[in-house]
């Protein structure tokens, strides 16, 4: 169709006008040019500007890392091996500041002693160990080595029957009298004496008519003390076959054997002696189930 000029249409809006009927002349459209949806962007305001979190200090982030904890089964491991490890140094160094301050005590007499007694322990054990090379060598360097071998026997078979309690013995040593005429001596007070002479280089000990053998046992019992069984008595008689001049220092080091007893208000007195006789005996007893190896 052609095209209405604009005057032309004016004049038939104002016939339409005319005839009774107003007609609404509808607006012309505006043709606007596409436009693309808008899409969110950044906003030009900075960051700060805009409400938010509060930044987090140092010491509140550690706090956020520490808290809850988060235990590994790696980690509780770790903290109970640091903890026994621990354990056992603090122990280590209780009992050595306990024996540094017994030591820090002592008088120079006592400590001289005490190292004597050191040097001759390892002189003991030098002597041992060069009597075990000669029996070697004369093994090897004998002519007839089964001979010797029998001699070695026999004299070991004494050896051993002296430290098992099988026969009688006698040699140098001590006498040591222990009177507990309070109550008050008891059972392990007389172990530590044993062991405390064992260490020294005891060879053979009687305790009031009972031998003492590597299988002993002492016990309290009403009036006294038990002995493998065996009831004894105040006054508690030792007599040990050993070198003198190491078993009464080893009684006497501060805070011994004999300190320990007088403070119990018991009485000792160790004698030394050229001949002490230990001719208690234990009868043999054959193992039930151990068999020589060389059989």
């Amino acid at each position: 169709p052609a095209e209405v000029p604009p005057a032309a249409a004016q004049a038939a809006s104002d016939k339409a006008g005319a005839g009774g009927t107003p007609r609404r002349t509808p607006a012309p459209s505006v043709s606007r040019p596409h436009q693309a949806p808008q899409t969110p962007q950044a906003s030009a305001t900075p960051a700060s500007d805009e409400p938010g979190e509060p930044e987090l200090t140092g010491r509140r982030r550690l706090v956020n890392g520490l808290w809850p904890p988060r235990v590994t089964r790696a980690q509780l491991i770790v903290a109970l091996l640091l903890f026994g490890l621990g354990f056992g140094l603090a122990v280590q160094v209780a009992s050595t500041s306990d024996t540094d301050s017994a030591l820090r005590g002592a008088r120079q007499e006592d400590l001289v002693r005490i190292l004597d007694e050191l040097d001759d322990r390892t002189e003991r054990l030098e002597d041992e160990k060069q009597g075990l090379e000669k029996q070697r060598e004369e093994l090897e360097n004998s002519s007839d080595q089964a001979e010797e071998a029998r001699r070695q026997t026999i004299e070991k078979e004494r050896q051993l029957g002296v430290l098992a309690g099988t026969v009688a013995a006698q040699g140098p040593g001590i006498e040591m009298t222990i009177e507990d005429t309070k109550g008050t001596v008891e059972s392990d007070m007389l172990l530590d004496a044993v062991q405390e002479l064992r260490a020294a280089g005891a060879e053979a000990i009687q305790v009031n008519g009972v031998r003492v053998v590597a299988g002993t046992y002492l016990s309290d019992v009403d009036g006294g003390v038990s002995v493998d069984g065996n009831k004894i008595k105040s006054p508690y008689r030792f007599k040990v076959i050993g070198k003198p001049q190491d078993l009464e220092p080893a009684l006497n080091i501060p805070g011994g054997v004999v300190q320990t007893l007088e403070k119990e208000q018991a009485t000792v007195t160790v004698e030394r002696s050229d001949k002490i006789v230990v001719d208690a005996l234990r009868a043999p007893k054959r193992p039930d189930y151990a068999r020589s190896s060389s059989q």
